[in-house]
């Protein structure tokens, strides 16, 4: 099984990259193969890395090239490219031993400037994880994509085992939605106690949030802030009937719980 593996791996390390669907089709290997539940086995995937450092190079495509790209492709290769990007942080500085008492041990946190900091090469630019995910959002206008990224923490969106593409791209980013509002650490109704809590991860996007499922709110919740009236139009779909009354009677309390940034390692 081991060299059917390695044999995979290193057809995939031989194909060019010339193309979208060779793009996708060459990521959609490395996450079937390391990624299960959200989780990723990052040992493997450092010791054979080749596939995804080759895929990694390949983000750099010229900015002439990025701008004929319609805006569906451009959000698939971004989300993509995040994604992909998180993944060679962590296997770089794996395994993860930090001494920082904020985040735990294993924590990509511990990584020093691993969002903020360490800049790489995508489009013709040098961009921050933290630039990406921004470029992201201004460019698509849709708060999805803070859902359907993969922090390399068991707090964030559930880390896909396939790429994002354009022909199901409306489908996976409605995925990661519906993932969001069932995971109680992203979205969590208390029906004895009355609260909604909510992962900080909304939070730091509100703004975006609010634009995209705002308006989704209708004339439902008048009197409640628009981060809270775009958090209940946005999960209320996808919940229980019970937990759709207690957001229909408006007299829910929303509350912050604590965001997970342990590696989400297998």
């Amino acid at each position: 099984m081991k060299r059917v593996l390695t044999a995979m791996l290193a057809l995939a390390c031989a194909m060019p990259l010339a193309s979208q669907a060779d793009r996708h089709t060459a990521l959609d290997r490395i996450l079937d193969t390391y990624v299960r539940g959200g989780a990723v086995y990052y040992r493997a995937l450092k010791i054979e890395r080749a596939a995804l450092d080759r895929y990694v190079q390949a983000l750099d495509v010229a900015p002439a090239e990025l701008a004929r790209w319609t805006p569906a492709e451009r959000k698939a290769f971004w989300l993509n490219a995040y994604n992909a990007l998180v993944l060679r942080t962590v296997i770089n500085a794996y395994p993860i031993r930090g001494t920082s008492p904020d985040y735990p041990a294993d924590s990509i946190r511990q990584i020093p400037g691993a969002f903020d900091r360490l800049n790489h090469a995508v489009a013709g630019d040098r961009l921050t994880l933290d630039a990406i995910e921004s470029r992201l959002l201004e460019e698509s206008g849709d708060a999805r994509v803070v859902l359907a990224l993969g922090r390399g923490a068991r707090g964030s969106g559930r880390l896909r085992s396939e790429a994002f593409r354009v022909d199901r791209l409306d489908q996976q980013l409605e995925e990661a939605v519906k993932e969001c509002a069932e995971r109680v650490a992203c979205v969590d109704l208390d029906l004895t106690a009355g609260t909604l809590t909510i992962s900080p991860l909304l939070g730091w996007r509100a703004a975006a949030l609010e634009r995209t499922f705002g308006p989704k709110a209708g004339d439902r919740w008048p009197q409640r802030s628009p981060l809270e009236r775009a958090i209940a139009a946005m999960a209320s779909p996808f919940l229980f009937p019970r937990e759709r009354d207690m957001l229909a009677a408006d007299t829910f309390r929303l509350q912050y719980g604590a965001f997970d940034w342990s590696l989400n390692e297998l």
